[in-house]
């Protein structure tokens, strides 16, 4: 149930067509955030946006390329534009059709790990360069990036995903360090097993197997997540700053 805890602010969530960003979206709107959507995919991203308008709340869609400078900065100012100020964001894109070329360092294509560093890393900079100044103009505000325990569990393959990831982890720390006393915040999600619809589509016995790795009785909803991001973005997590708070039913145990 909503607490109310963001109203009157205005976020963007970046990568919210599908899944976690989409279900933080809704989140954010039923705390009483004014959302923008920004996504790759446009259509998904207004279709999450209509359903929120139609449930009583404030949110609108625009387009954003994460390897595209210019298209993040039109992104960000939109956002800034349409709610005339900017409190917070959720940066959670990346590039997934990536990921599945992603091999070991000896075998992989450098264009696989110069693409994975495009979207998933030096996108998430851009980012943050475009957020920084409207939160700092609105005398502070947070960020939350979405990174994994790929960051530091130790994985045989997908090397760049995970260079990426703990990239995040020291980019939130050092925004939360340059820009704290200025009140700004920056942390990030790591989350585990989430049972998005891509998820769901692999089948119950999937599902079934994924469970037995983990010390809980259900495999993560994109709604786990998205509770977190709006505790980060709230006021009730502005003295958390730097954190990396994994969301994954104990997979991760620090």
């Amino acid at each position: 149930m909503s607490r109310n805890r963001l109203a009157g602010k205005a976020v963007i969530v970046i990568g919210s067509g599908t899944g976690i960003g989409a279900a933080t979206a809704r989140c954010l709107a039923e705390e009483g955030a004014g959302v923008c959507l920004a996504d790759i995919n446009l259509p998904a991203a207004e279709a999450v946006a209509q359903d929120i308008v139609g449930k009583g709340g404030d949110a609108f869609a625009t387009v954003i390329d994460l390897a595209d400078e210019g298209m993040v900065n039109a992104a960000v100012n939109a956002a800034a534009d349409r709610f005339g100020k900017l409190d917070g964001a959720h940066v959670n894109a990346a590039d997934m059709a990536t990921l599945l070329q992603d091999s070991t360092i000896l075998d992989e294509p450098m264009a696989v790990f110069d693409r994975t560093m495009q979207i998933n890393l030096r996108g998430h900079v851009l980012c943050t360069r475009a957020v920084l100044p409207h939160l700092l103009k609105a005398g502070g505000g947070a960020i939350v990036y979405t990174t994994s325990g790929a960051a530091y569990a130790g994985e045989p393959v997908r090397p760049a995903y995970a260079v990426t990831k703990a990239g995040l982890t020291a980019l939130a720390r050092h925004v939360a360090s340059a820009w704290g006393k200025q009140g700004v915040t920056a942390n990030c999600v790591a989350p585990g097993l989430t049972i998005t619809d891509a998820m769901k589509a692999q089948g119950a016995d999937f599902e079934a197997a994924m469970l037995q790795h983990i010390p809980a009785t259900r495999l993560g909803e994109p709604e786990d997540i998205a509770r977190v991001v709006a505790m980060l973005l709230s006021e009730d997590g502005r003295w958390i700053n730097g954190q990396t708070y994994n969301v994954d039913g104990g997979s991760i145990m620090k």
